[in-house]
């Protein structure tokens, strides 16, 4: 991880190490005192970035479940069955419970990592008491920075849970004083206001650009997330501007190989305003930071590699996407977004529509990866797939050293054409241009005239797999009807997980 790089190793070690003892009951003890910093010198400024480099850690640090929770329910993926996570499975058939572990685990670490933030912002507040000119404003910056990371994981956790709290210190006793929530319009507002005071004091520069935390947020990721705010909102226009700024700027541009993009070529690419950050730090043992890939691993595959360790087979492609890539004439992006087995190429087959595949859907990767059949699943997500020889020697992992892409231009191409469609005017480009963009590294044909229906399905072709991007896209646009699928059964009144249990218990605010 390149931004860690930045840190001497006996530095990251104490960072490590003060990040997980900061989040150890974030939600029953408050941080307004910024116990965990005790006995620091708050006029030596160069601390700072250690607060700033925590909070990017805490931000980083996402659990295993997290991301699969977020994702689970779109129409492009299912939980593997037969898994020994039986709650995950009715989650993906919404059927709900607020006692499940991994409902409360989303909830509470994120809120965690939220006051991990602010924690961190007012440590910088008390160098900045002593700071210089210079320091004050490099503070600033700082402080920008993780209101960016605060913003994407309140846009996050909201999007599952809908209204939800809105810390504004790490005082976490304030939250037991709240009578009413927040509605979900509240925080997408809160965000989006945000991040128009942060643009300002930001570099303007793509993440991969910046030389003293490489692959930070930059004014282009907060202009993004402000997007992702407005597009909640339906604010189409607050949308179109927002990425018309992005794509104005000619910074950004297409990875051009999509199949390396989700894979160590593609690290911190021209592409990515927005990536979780991990590294075996260039050695095959060791210091390594690093998010666990095996849940969307195959349970069992013969890898290029030996004793490279497989995954655990908790989500996979839905049939439905991989029939809808294959009506489309879709090569590259399905190879990409789907691990194959022969198991699922013959289910595949037994419908006479899709008896004939094309070559590239087989049991063996392009870099030579065997993937063998397994009990949980007929397939595993390409876009979470790591191959063997690209693990650093050494090191056995599933996917270990990947990055995980949280915001590409991809995305912000997308999102400017759909905004158009939608009615709002934009003169960076034209709704076709910014949809053929995507449609030309995917080798598709242009389109001309785009709808708001053919810019839907290309988001479902681009950000299959991806943090729920189409789930949420559903939602928003209330075609219900897609997440009817495959047995499932879809009412409006799915749309949001429910308060865990144990934070019921302790906030009661969350009994109505």
């Amino acid at each position: 991880m390149k931004l860690f790089n930045k840190i001497s190793k006996p530095s990251l070690v104490l960072l490590l190490v003060l990040a997980v003892w900061g989040c150890t009951d974030k939600l029953d003890e408050p941080e307004l005192n910024n116990n965990f910093a005790g006995g620091t010198d708050f006029t030596d400024a160069s601390g700072m970035l250690l607060s700033t480099v925590g909070a990017y850690e805490a931000f980083y640090s996402r659990g295993w479940e997290q991301p699969l929770i977020m994702s689970v329910r779109g129409d492009d993926v299912n939980s593997g069955g037969l898994g020994d996570q039986p709650e995950f499975t009715e989650m993906d058939r919404f059927n709900y419970s607020k006692d499940h572990w991994m409902v409360n685990s989303l909830w509470e670490n994120t809120y965690a990592d939220v006051i991990s933030a602010h924690t961190a912002m007012e440590q910088i507040a008390r160098y900045q008491e002593f700071g210089s000119d210079a320091e004050i404003a490099l503070g600033n910056q700082y402080i920008a920075e993780i209101q960016v990371l605060r913003g994407m994981m309140l846009f996050q956790i909201s999007q599952v849970y809908g209204d939800i709290f809105i810390p504004e210190s790490s005082d976490t006793e304030l939250l037991l004083e709240v009578e009413t929530l927040p509605t979900k319009a509240e925080v997408m507002q809160h965000v989006s206001d945000q991040m128009d005071l942060a643009i300002p004091l930001l570099p303007d520069a793509r993440p991969n650009e910046r030389t003293d935390l490489e692959g930070g947020v930059t004014k282009y990721t907060a202009l993004a997330i402000k997007a992702l705010a407005n597009q909640e909102l339906a604010n189409y226009q607050a949308v179109a501007d927002a990425t018309g700024q992005i794509i104005a700027s000619g910074k950004f541009s297409l990875y051009p190989d999509f199949y390396e993009l989700f894979k160590t070529p593609g690290k911190l690419s021209d592409e990515s305003l927005l990536d979780l950050q991990y590294s075996d730090f260039n050695q095959g043992e060791g210091d390594r930071f690093a998010h666990l890939y095996a849940p969307y691993g195959p349970q069992n595959w013969s890898p290029a590699v030996e004793g490279s360790n497989s995954g655990w087979g908790f989500y996979e492609p839905s049939f439905k996407f991989i029939k809808f890539m294959l009506d489309r004439g879709e090569t590259v992006r399905l190879e990409t977004s789907v691990l194959f087995t022969e198991r699922g190429i013959a289910e595949l087959q037994t419908d006479p529509a899709y008896s004939d595949l094309p070559s590239f859907m087989t049991k063996i990767t392009r870099d030579n990866d065997t993937i063998n059949d397994f009990a949980r699943g007929y397939f595993s997500s390409g876009k979470h797939y790591l191959p063997s020889n690209q693990l650093i020697e050494g090191r056995t992992e599933y996917g270990s050293n990947k990055n995980n892409n949280v915001i590409r231009y991809a995305e912000i191409l997308l999102m400017y054409a759909e905004a158009l469609t939608q009615g709002a005017s934009g003169s960076a480009i034209t709704a076709d241009q910014a949809v053929n963009l995507v449609r030309e590294r995917a080798g598709m044909p242009a389109l001309s005239g785009v709808t708001l229906d053919q810019v839907v399905e290309e988001k479902f072709a681009e950000l299959a797999m991806e943090w729920g991007k189409r789930y949420y896209d559903m939602i928003r646009l209330q075609r219900f009807d897609e997440l009817t699928y495959d047995g499932r059964t879809f009412t409006e009144a799915k749309t949001f997980l429910p308060y865990p249990q144990p934070q019921i218990d302790q906030f009661p605010v969350l009994q109505n």
